[in-house]
């Protein structure tokens, strides 16, 4: 069954999102830290949020940084190869737990390609925030919406 959104909705909505670049390392040893001290040292962007994924040869470091832009730059600067794409952040408060944001999307066949916690909190306390992967993020927004969760953009980050 394929995933139908009202062509009205589609045209009309785009969910708050964010932008994840995955940066390709080789995998030696000091690499991760020479990239992560970038963000250390620079004045306009931070990181926060943050996954490696590891194999043999080279290595794939998923980053949402709080001014896309800036990462952008930063990462061209310094001749570092990266993909991007836009990512759901979900916030889990108020009764909105992993398994019922997951049953939602299920029910909309909708697949979670992958999922990683923030680093930072937007809001500075407790409250889990998820950055979220999946293969129709307009739809997965209006839904997640619908069934009140938050959905942060980049001007929320921390």
């Amino acid at each position: 069954m394929s995933q139908m959104v009202p062509q009205s909705t589609a045209e009309s909505y785009a969910p708050p999102s964010v932008r994840q670049f995955s940066v390709f390392l080789d995998n030696r040893v000091g690499k991760l830290l020479e990239m992560v001290e970038l963000f250390d040292d620079a004045s306009d962007v931070h990181l926060c949020g943050f996954s490696v994924l590891e194999s043999s040869d080279y290595a794939v470091v998923r980053i949402i940084p709080s001014n896309a832009d800036a990462a952008r730059a930063l990462l061209r600067e310094h001749n570092m190869a990266f993909s991007e794409v836009d990512l759901l952040i979900v916030e889990l408060c108020e009764g909105q737990t992993l398994s019922r944001m997951c049953l939602y999307l299920l029910g909309a066949e909708l697949s979670i390609r992958f999922a990683y916690p923030l680093m930072l909190r937007p809001r500075g306390d407790n409250t889990p925030t998820i950055a979220l992967a999946v293969d129709d993020h307009v739809l997965a927004g209006v839904i997640l919406r619908q069934k009140s969760f938050r959905l942060l953009g980049e001007a929320e980050l921390p």
